[in-house]
């Protein structure tokens, strides 16, 4: 059985954070690409403020368990990087209609 999962990401606020965002971003794509080709990346979003500067990231993702879960935020660039300050992972249940099973 596979398990659904919203990861809400919010990036640090510091001065340099929009900056290490942009530096780890190609190794965060490419981390993504792997999630996407296993069928573990649902769908992915930039999280924005009432400016349209990014803020964080919102990731819906199916694992086998929360363990291999826990294994890629261990290795997802944004987390080990430090572009991503609070992480929060709820379980979810994607509707048929997007593709999920019920």
């Amino acid at each position: 059985m596979e398990y659904e999962y919203i990861v809400m990401a919010y990036d640090g606020t510091d001065e340099e954070a929009l900056k290490r965002r942009l530096e780890i971003r190609p190794a965060h794509m490419a981390q993504g690409e792997k999630l996407l080709a296993a069928g573990n990346l649902r769908f992915g979003a930039a999280l924005l403020d009432e400016n349209n500067k990014i803020i964080g990231s919102m990731i819906v993702v199916r694992f086998a368990s929360k363990e291999e879960l826990d294994g890629w935020l261990a290795i997802e660039p944004y987390a080990v990087n430090h572009v991503w300050n609070k992480i929060e992972v709820t379980p979810c249940r994607i509707g048929p209609r997007f593709g999920g099973k019920l």
